[in-house]
């Protein structure tokens, strides 16, 4: 879908680099220039001592991209970083809006060099007000300061911290998506643009139902436990064989009597108490007990028959080991083999959305720190005499 369109992507950690991986699993040639040391999640299993040439959590970014390493703290690596983008359809960063200012690596200076540039800056908080130049990690910008982190825990629980670049690869679809509404204007008209991507937008579209609940009403019912939800019957059970599913109430009461029904226990549809939201959001505790000791009479398989037979929306709550395992998973294009380093495939997770009829997928394995510098150079037009000479006095590697 992207074959033909060049990234340039001077990013670490995983938000950035998770959206230049979209790009790249959609056809994007995506360069990406790491810093002498290299990107640091390159070392995400170092501490627990792992020796494999394959690291899934940075390959999964990674995959299918070229590396480079440039030191752009000097201004021989400025100037390489430059050449890569005057002919480059998109620059991807997450280095703050500062310190691409001091460099001349920002929109404005870049855009001189290439008009039709589309530059996407994605930070933590964006570009603009006082926190512009803070550093940003998902925990602290798109979980704690968009409000996720007191939203999700139940009333009186204490925060507790969400999983590993969860809120980053939120904001990688955000940014994919921005990219790709920009090329299509730069394509259209031949104008660049500046796309804005932050984890703080990010995690507040996330909880945007919520938030928009707030700034209308200036309030939010707060998240309650199983027995206490205002919607008792879209809840969570657990069957005879100990295995947890979710089940969904459509809005209005069409499906009371079904999962009543599907339960076991239709009776419990003709109480006259339960028979509204109201009296059941009333009486919450009383339906979620009877609902659960009548579904724990029952294995799974038994409960999802009975479901299925009813039309009630439900889902099996799984852990990561079960999704692992689940024949829709891979039929939906979630799981695929990446190609490894060290010869053959390893299953990675899909990308976000996919183009049936196309190539999709992983198009190779992520790359070696500066696998790529030389052919990078060289394509460049510059002579292998000018490349020994950035070499040996470590302005690339």
């Amino acid at each position: 879908m992207l074959q033909g369109i060049k990234v340039v992507e001077y990013a670490t950690y995983m938000a950035a680099p998770g959206a230049g991986c979209i790009l790249a699993d959609w056809g994007a040639e995506v360069i990406k220039i790491e810093p002498p040391k290299g990107d640091p999640i390159r070392q995400f299993f170092a501490t627990i001592g792992t020796d494999i040439a394959d690291n899934p959590v940075f390959d999964f970014d990674n995959r299918g991209k070229k590396s480079i390493v440039v030191d752009t703290s000097k201004p021989e690596g400025v100037d390489i970083v430059k050449k890569l983008v005057a002919d480059a359809d998109v620059f991807l960063t997450n280095v703050r809006p500062g310190g691409l200012e001091r460099s001349g690596l920002d929109y404005d200076s870049l855009k001189e060099l290439n008009p039709g540039l589309v530059y996407c800056t994605l930070t933590g908080y964006g570009l603009e007000g006082p926190d512009k130049d803070r550093p940003g990690f998902d925990i602290a910008s798109f979980w704690s300061r968009a409000g996720l982190a007191r939203l999700f825990p139940p009333k009186g629980m204490e925060p507790f911290p969400l999983r590993t670049a969860f809120g980053d690869h939120v904001t990688s679809i955000a940014a994919s998506s921005a990219i790709n509404a920009a090329l299509v204007q730069k394509f259209r008209t031949g104008k660049g643009q500046l796309v804005e991507a932050s984890l703080l937008r990010a995690g507040l579209y996330s909880v945007g139902s919520d938030l928009a609940i707030q700034l209308f009403f200036d309030r939010v019912a707060s998240t309650k436990d199983r027995y206490e939800t205002n919607v008792p019957i879209m809840n969570f059970f657990k069957s005879k064989d100990e295995k947890w599913l979710c089940i969904v109430a459509r809005q209005g009461n069409a499906d009371w009597p079904k999962i009543c029904k599907a339960a076991g226990i239709p009776e419990m549809a003709d109480d006259e108490r339960l028979k509204s939201g109201k009296g059941r959001r009333a009486n919450s505790r009383e339906v979620v007990e009877r609902l659960e000791t009548a579904l724990e009479a029952y294995d799974m398989d038994e409960i999802a028959k009975r479901l299925d037979e009813e039309q009630i929306a439900w889902a099996p709550v799984q852990s990561l080991a079960d999704v692992a395992q689940d024949p829709q998973v891979y039929a939906a294009g979630g799981i695929l083999e990446m190609p490894s380093r060290s010869g053959g495939t390893f299953k990675t997770p899909g990308a976000p959305a996919r183009f049936p009829g196309t190539e999709d997928g992983p198009s190779g394995p992520a790359p070696a720190m500066g696998e790529h510098t030389r052919e990078t150079l060289t394509a460049l037009g510059i002579s292998e005499a000018e490349i020994d000479a950035l070499y040996e006095s470590e302005i690339v590697k």
